[in-house]
């Protein structure tokens, strides 16, 4: 019998979209995610622009990361210059990109996604029988507000990062005030993984591509080259000889892929299968404790995957705080030069690439920009399209519960809620 699971709206996320997938019988037809959010022009906007102006105004293409596009920015047109922030700048760059992780992985880990797998349509509801578990939650994500506010100068869109560094340095005693709370925190981030390791994952693998920076020391953050899963290696630069961005019928947001090879997914789970040996020994042993285990190839486990991080993230941000002493300035000069320069951090949802062409007034001539949630989107399809066979067969109610879960695995820039997906089957 034909089938259809529509969904008119993707709602609460960062954009607008909507999903269908056709059955002839238990056999899926069709699996379209559309996304009919329309163009933002950041891209276009950001042309003739100073270059200082830059992390200012692509901050605000996302109100939860918005340090990755900074970041991005700020090593794009660094790049371009010839300058690399090196010591203090590049540990407190660090020490800003851990409050991030921190914040937005709680936001996703204990409000959007721990409902699915606890059996509540949302936190609010879950609190009435978990309230620690959210009030832990809520906690833990100020943890990581507050480093943005300190270092950043506010929570939400910070206004103290700058191309060379920063407008102004914290001073040590700023930071040390934030110990307290991060000390709660790292305990906290420890019982986090080993109650998430505990949830009831659904039996879900494929043989992803995964792709992540990976730096010779350090868990990455902002340096690295660009590797995956199956052997590929590259410098920043090479970025758009490797990758291409795809415009598809059904969605005005383009598809990533790697050239000749398709799909891939970037983000925690990627991430930790490549650089589990980065990770702080805090975090690498609470993982293993915890049973998890690489290569992980189950999205549904992206949410243990966050927690771990969170671990990593707190652990590094104490590490740094306890040996804090202030740069000799805030920030490095930057020369003005006619250059293209290319930028690539680990947003909390996966690789965040920049390039800039600037002139030499410093007047930006062009600019790319590829989120992770663009480049997780062909995957976010093929998961649903592998995962509708099993939902052609489940009753309406736990359809809808399993198909919110394999699309929330991503963690698609969902703002507030976590009841997005509003199924229709028709039949």
């Amino acid at each position: 019998m034909a089938r259809t699971i529509k969904v008119d709206c993707l709602t609460r996320v960062e954009g607008a979209g909507a999903l269908t997938i056709r059955f002839d019988g238990d056999s899926v037809r069709d699996v379209k995610l559309r996304i009919f959010e329309p163009p933002r022009f950041f891209e276009g906007l950001l042309r003739g622009r100073a270059r200082e102006e830059a992390p200012d105004i692509t901050a605000r293409i996302c109100g939860i990361c918005p340090v990755a596009y900074q970041m991005s920015t700020c090593h794009a047109i660094e790049d371009g210059a010839g300058v690399r922030v090196e010591g203090r700048l590049r540990t407190l760059r660090r020490l800003l990109y851990c409050g991030e992780w921190i914040s937005s992985h709680c936001l996703h880990m204990f409000m959007l996604h721990a409902p699915d797998f606890l059996g509540y349509p949302d936190a609010i509801s879950m609190a009435q029988e978990h309230a620690e578990l959210v009030r832990r939650g809520l906690r833990m994500k100020q943890v990581g507000n507050a480093i943005l506010s300190t270092v950043g100068g506010r929570e939400i869109h910070p206004v103290n990062v700058k191309i060379g560094g920063f407008y102004r340095a914290p001073a040590p005693a700023e930071l040390k005030a934030l110990l307290p709370e991060l000390v709660w925190a790292r305990d906290a981030a420890l019982e986090t993984v080993s109650d998430f390791a505990r949830l009831d994952f659904p039996e879900f693998e494929r043989d992803y591509e995964f792709v992540a920076l990976r730096h010779p020391q350090e868990y990455p953050f902002c340096e690295g080259r660009i590797v995956s899963s199956k052997g590929l290696d590259i410098d920043v630069h090479d970025y758009e000889n490797v990758f291409r961005e795809e415009q598809v019928p059904h969605s005005t947001a383009l598809h990533s892929v790697i050239r000749e090879r398709g799909a891939y997914v970037c983000g925690p789970l990627a991430r930790i299968n490549l650089n589990f040996d980065r990770l702080r020994p805090v975090a690498r042993e609470a993982a293993e404790l915890a049973g998890f285990t690489v290569p992980c190839r189950n999205p549904f486990k992206s949410i243990l995957a966050r927690a771990v991080e969170v671990l990593q993230a707190i652990d590094e941000a104490i590490a740094i705080i306890e040996s804090w002493a202030p740069p000799a300035q805030a920030a490095v000069e930057v020369p003005h030069s006619a250059a293209t320069g290319y930028g690539c951090t680990e947003a909390p949802r996966g690789i965040l690439y920049h390039r800039f062409a600037v002139d030499g007034d410093g007047l930006i001539q062009d600019a790319t920009i590829v989120p992770p949630t663009s480049q997780n989107q062909k995957s976010i399809e093929i998961d649903l399209y592998d995962i509708s066979e099993r939902l052609a067969r489940m009753p309406h109610e736990a359809a809808v519960l399993l198909a919110e879960q394999t699309v929330r695995n991503y963690d698609p820039c969902i703002s507030c809620s976590t009841h997005f997906l509003k199924l229709e089957i028709e039949r």
